[in-house]
């Protein structure tokens, strides 16, 4: 099983990661704890799953892409 994580914005430059890749995972959560060395996660971290928003105990399949990124505001 291998899965793409990406990491957004603030999180990218927080983090000090970009892209990365894990493996042998069940949920979104799963992901950010070995993605990020189990870094507690920050209020409000949104979470996609192939391009659709999803939540951090949303299942992952092999070959998905999981993106987290911080909230958006626009205007």
């Amino acid at each position: 099983m291998s899965i793409q994580v990406k990491f957004f914005a603030s999180l990218r430059e927080t983090l000090g990661i970009s892209e990365t890749r894990v493996n042998s995972v069940a949920t979104a959560g799963d992901v950010w704890d070995i993605a990020t060395n189990k870094t507690e996660r920050p209020v409000n971290v949104l979470v996609a799953v192939n391009l659709e928003y999803a939540q951090f105990d949303s299942p992952i399949n092999d070959g998905d892409e999981v993106a987290f990124f911080p909230p958006v505001t626009g205007g």
